[in-house]
């Protein structure tokens, strides 16, 4: 049996009068991708940002690596092994891909500080040789030198997996990794993902079907704040409850 390296217990958070979340229980295993999914309004946004750290649930706990992480700050979280992506793409666009990186990769061993020291370290070599290997991982080897801004928008979003890399994590929270993507840069974005899952653990939210049930080990579907199924993709494909609160839609 696989180990949980992302544990959620009976998490709840409303909104004034409306439940986003209610009492959700959840699991990543060590070394799976497992997709969330639901319709728009679902909470998906919602959940990620209480595994992120982002927000802080009213009732229930978010358990990481064996740690309750659920008082962490982001940036903790990000220590301690979590790096994610957001819907929209969220990189330096004044900068070249290789400094965004390398800020990444210098943010980790600052463990989360101002980058004051940016530019002595900027002439260390060990630092830009190791920004360029995430480069050349995420399939930008010929984009290096780009200002980040002049990079196509499913090359910004390859970017962005590169900076999550370089914090070296145990899990990767990837937010709608597709938007916004063409149907030649979504078939490599999900060449990519496949790619990553055989190094590093994934927690997927895709409203892309086809992406979903080529990628995830288990799929877990959110309808108004509630999980109603949780399962392999050709179990949750079958069920009754999804096809009508969801997949119907996209089938």
């Amino acid at each position: 049996m696989a180990e949980a390296l992302l544990e959620v217990r009976n998490l709840s958070r409303r909104f004034a009068a409306v439940d986003a979340l209610k009492d959700v229980n959840f699991s990543v295993d060590a070394g799976e991708v497992h997709a969330l999914i639901g319709p728009n309004g679902a909470g998906k946004t919602t959940f990620i940002h209480h595994v992120s750290g982002a927000l802080k649930p009213d009732s229930g706990s978010v358990h990481f690596a064996g740690a309750d992480v659920t008082a962490l700050s982001m940036h903790r979280r990000v220590a301690a092994g979590m790096a994610r992506s957001y819907q929209i793409t969220n990189v330096f666009l004044g900068l070249t891909a290789i400094d965004n990186v390398a800020l990444a990769v210098q943010g980790r061993q600052d463990a989360g500080s101002s980058f004051r020291f940016w530019k002595p370290v900027r002439r260390e070599v060990a630092l830009f040789d190791e920004a360029r290997e995430y480069l050349v991982q995420v399939g930008l080897e010929q984009r290096i030198d780009t200002v980040a801004g002049n990079l196509a928008h499913g090359e910004q979003r390859a970017l962005e997996l590169a900076m999550a890399l370089a914090t070296r994590p145990k899990m990767l929270l990837l937010d709608e990794p597709m938007a916004g993507t063409g149907p030649e840069e979504s078939a490599r974005m999900v060449e990519l993902i496949e790619h990553l899952a055989r190094h590093v653990t994934i927690l997927l939210v895709e409203h892309d079907m086809a992406a979903v049930f080529r990628l995830a080990d288990r799929i877990s579907v959110l309808v108004n704040g509630q999980l109603i199924c949780t399962g392999e993709p050709e179990a949750v494909r079958a069920n009754g409850d999804v096809r009508r609160a969801y997949l119907g839609d996209h089938l």
